[in-house]
């Protein structure tokens, strides 16, 4: 992977893109598929089974092993439960993650653009 990755990330999938100055790779983590075989018992209980998004966090984790850095970006609170996971179980991408933000839904080309803006103007700055 390259020294800067993006990683847009929702409850259902991280969309990681590797930034190179002149093109990107792009790779999709999907979550597992909701296989409930029980019925939630009110409105208040999740229906999805607590493995899932550990399982989800762990092969996004192990997608990003290789990057030197990463910014973490998407709409809602699964950046935070993925950094909650990484400091639990994941401790070497910890000192990876060097920014998180929130965007809503953007293209790849928008998320590329703003990694690139990001990346330089924190490069300048060491």
């Amino acid at each position: 992977m390259s020294t800067h990755t993006i990683v847009w990330l929702d409850h259902q999938e991280a969309r990681v893109l590797e930034v190179q100055p002149e093109d990107f790779d792009s790779l999709t983590v999907r979550a597992p598929e909701k296989h409930i075989h029980r019925h939630p018992k009110g409105a208040s209980e999740p229906k999805t089974h607590p493995e899932d998004e550990k399982r989800f966090f762990h092969d996004l984790a192990q997608a990003l092993a290789a990057t030197q850095e990463v910014l973490l970006v998407g709409p809602g609170a699964a950046k935070l439960q993925f950094i909650k996971y990484v400091h639990k179980h994941a401790h070497d991408l910890e000192p990876k993650l060097v920014g998180v933000e929130t965007v809503d839904h953007p293209t790849d080309a928008q998320l590329v653009a703003h990694a690139r803006r990001y990346f330089t103007a924190a490069d300048r700055m060491r």
